[in-house]
């Protein structure tokens, strides 16, 4: 009876046996390796994106907040001319086109920025570990082949 059926098997270009299960062993500790080196990417992506939606969501608070004057300015136009009719109403209303003219933009800058962070999942997480199973399966393959 040879050793390879004994449970060990030649290491690759070393000359002498390696009990399979210490590769076993090694396999283990490179996989849970790769699974912590997965994780902590995943988090560093999720962290990223959460940071670019969150400037995408204080863009649409401030957007509310500049609406809210431009609303009050739109009522103070309301007020002077129901009170009287003078030019002092076109001031306010020149303020209040402006307030809202602002808010818009501040609106339309935060839905950019929020949707180029859509979706939340970590896709180069996502295809990393992809591409690490598929490495896995192809070297079980080859593992079996010998």
């Amino acid at each position: 009876m040879d050793d390879v059926s004994k449970g060990a098997r030649p290491a690759a270009g070393a000359g002498e046996e390696v009990p399979v299960a210490q590769l076993v062993q090694r396999a283990m500790e490179q996989i849970t390796q790769l699974v912590r080196d997965e994780l902590t990417l995943a988090r560093a992506e999720l962290t990223a994106k959460g940071r670019h939606a969150g400037a995408g969501a204080a863009m649409f608070a401030s957007a509310g907040g500049v609406a809210v004057y431009g609303g009050a300015a739109l009522a103070a136009t309301v007020i002077l001319i129901l009170a009287e009719i003078m030019p002092a109403w076109v001031a306010a209303l020149v303020v209040a086109v402006i307030l809202f003219a602002v808010a818009g933009l501040l609106a339309l800058s935060g839905k950019k920025r929020t949707q180029q962070t859509m979706p939340l999942k970590p896709e180069s997480t996502l295809t990393s570990v992809r591409e690490d199973v598929e490495s896995v399966r192809q070297a079980a393959k080859e593992g079996r082949k010998q």
